[in-house]
């Protein structure tokens, strides 16, 4: 590697080499949003129709802004409950989402079901049992990996992929004012090993996801006839890597308006050996804002503030996202929605 490059690009290419080292790095954590709290589908399936009505989203994360090869991540999905099915029990889902690293990225694609119990009259407080199921590509860019010589061994030709099946597991728990949640993704991640790449001895691994075990709970509280206060907890655990907590604090403003902030941190729940005890715990803290346009559109933005090391490597994490609901024919009678 060029001596010369700057800085941070050294560092990127240093994460990245870890990234392709068998063995040495096996544990990342998992994708993330911090707009997750408007669509939680992508943490868990059994959220699939939550919203009953058709709901369709999408949401593009830009990470560490100015750091070279920094991850950009892209999500589209939509879900709803069938109407067919007895008290709106059934909710389906779809999900694309699209993540990219340095020379890395990875292309996945669920099909998610949800059976939706109804624990009251109103069908507003249920248990919902949700899995999912799909694929991710993942692939690796050798042309856009640097060498020390021309025609490094060391460096693929062109881009390689592959596909590996995956799939997921949820509970979620809700009422009109509280909801709490826990769900199991990738389960298969244990079981495949084909995201490795061999090209003349020499063995490539990339963005690799591992099990990942999601925790939720968040309640509503009314201040006010005009504003409403939405606080909510997200703990991430992949049982090799550091344990994320996600709090969040929201301010609910004339049904129309969602301020708030949220903060991100590791904890240390139980002992990891593995883990140097002077790891730094400290992520970031991120402004969110949510605007409905109409009942059926809805706008966010969120910004990421790094408070950990890489603050001075980077301007922060920027978040934007855009909600359509698809009002039925048939006219329901719905609680308010604020999950």
């Amino acid at each position: 590697m060029d001596t010369k490059l700057p800085f941070k690009l050294m560092l990127l290419w240093l994460i990245s080499g870890m990234l392709l080292i068998p063995e040495l790095m096996k544990a990342q954590q998992n994708l993330q949003f911090s707009q997750y709290v408007f669509n939680m589908l992508s943490v868990n399936p059994a959220y699939a129709g939550y919203k009953e009505d058709l709901y369709a989203s999408a949401i593009y994360r830009k990470q560490w802004v100015d750091f070279p090869g920094a991850p950009q991540t892209a999500n589209v999905s939509v879900d709803g409950a069938l109407n067919a099915s007895r008290d709106n029990r059934v909710g389906l889902g779809f999900q694309v989402m699209y993540d990219k690293l340095g020379p890395q990225d990875a292309t996945s694609m669920y099909g998610m079901y949800a059976y939706r119990i109804p624990l009251n009259e109103d069908g507003d407080k249920r248990l919902c049992l949700g899995v999912g199921a799909g694929v991710t590509q993942y692939a690796i860019d050798g042309n856009a990996l640097q060498y020390n010589d021309l025609n490094d061994p060391a460096i693929p030709l062109g881009r390689a992929t592959t596909w590996v099946p995956d799939a997921r597991f949820g509970v979620y728990y809700y009422t009109s004012r509280f909801y709490v949640g826990a769900s199991m993704m990738d389960l298969f991640s244990l079981y495949t090993d084909d995201s490795r790449y061999y090209w003349k001895g020499y063995e490539y691994k990339t963005i690799r996801k591992t099990q990942h075990l999601y925790v939720n709970a968040g309640a509503v509280f009314g201040l006010s006839d005009q504003v409403k206060f939405k606080p909510s907890l997200l703990v991430k655990e992949d049982f090799r890597g550091p344990t994320n907590l996600d709090l969040t604090a929201l301010f609910y403003i004339a049904d129309r308006l969602w301020l708030g902030a949220s903060y991100r941190t590791g904890v240390k729940l139980w002992s990891k050996p593995a883990l140097a005890s002077d790891l730094e715990q400290l992520d970031a803290a991120c402004a969110l804002v949510q605007f409905n346009i109409t009942e059926q559109i809805r706008v966010g933005y969120s910004y990421d503030l790094t408070i950990s090391k890489m603050a001075s490597y980077q301007s922060g994490s920027h978040e934007i996202s855009i909600g359509f609901l698809f009002q039925g024919k048939k006219q329901r009678v719905l609680s308010p929605r604020y999950f």
